[in-house]
């Protein structure tokens, strides 16, 4: 960890907050991941090795507490309640992005893993009721082997899948990676993108009805760019 050799409050808070991957790990313990293969998905440019030693060092500085998996067989990590005062930390942060940071996303911006971590884990399933509903995502923009990703709504959890989980599909998605990224972003709201075709979906009336709440968007979606060359995308 990089020292400031400073007294002041705000040197030494950053020199825990400020390295590396930090801020994203603590965003993700904040949102409900606990597992190591989680955290990963959040911060896929990190090898697991420094994922690792970052976890070791918020677990000596008292921020994250890890503790045995409920099998017994692995590890699960926890903020402890110091982490627990990063989170509106980590919320502000994101507020300030979404506020003067918004632009056309350029392409090192558009990941394909990160969107479907984040469709997985902001997905509502109940509101699909107590029914199994598989949803088809079909980014058409994508090569034959990245285009179609399935997510499975069953017992109260949205689990993505690499193939599909039956024949049944009870809802169809069809658009670009780009603008799933803006719609989950708020960049590309729900109607705009059905009255345009950037977003069309077919399948059972009840999911088709259900997909906006079932559609976890970014719960940061709601802050509106400050800048003053914001462009609708």
């Amino acid at each position: 960890m990089r020292r400031y050799g400073q007294f002041c409050p705000v040197a030494k808070a950053a020199e825990v907050f400020c390295e590396r991957w930090t801020p994203l790990i603590l965003r993700d313990l904040s949102l409900g991941a606990s597992r190591f293969t989680d955290l990963q998905r959040g911060v896929p440019l990190a090898s697991p090795s420094l994922l690792s030693q970052r976890l070791k060092q918020l677990e000596k500085e008292g921020i994250v507490q890890r503790r045995k998996s409920a099998t017994g067989r692995s590890w699960t990590y926890h903020l402890t309640p110091a982490g627990e005062d990063f989170a509106p930390i980590v919320l502000s942060l994101g507020m300030w992005g979404q506020k003067w940071s918004r632009r056309e996303l350029e392409k090192h911006e558009v990941d394909l893993g990160l969107l479907l971590w984040a469709i997985e884990r902001g997905a509502r399933p109940e509101a699909f009721g107590h029914a199994r509903t598989v949803v088809e995502l079909k980014l058409t923009d994508q090569i034959e082997k990245r285009r179609y990703w399935w997510f499975l709504n069953e017992a109260g959890r949205c689990e993505l899948c690499l193939s599909a989980p039956d024949q049944n599909i009870d809802l169809f998605l069809e658009a670009t990676l780009r603008d799933m990224i803006y719609l989950w972003r708020g960049d590309l709201p729900l109607a705009r993108a059905f009255d345009t075709g950037r977003l069309r979906a077919h399948g059972v009336s009840t999911a088709q009805r259900a997909l906006s709440c079932w559609l976890g968007i970014s719960p940061l979606a709601h802050v509106q760019s400050a800048r003053a060359d914001a462009q609708a995308v």
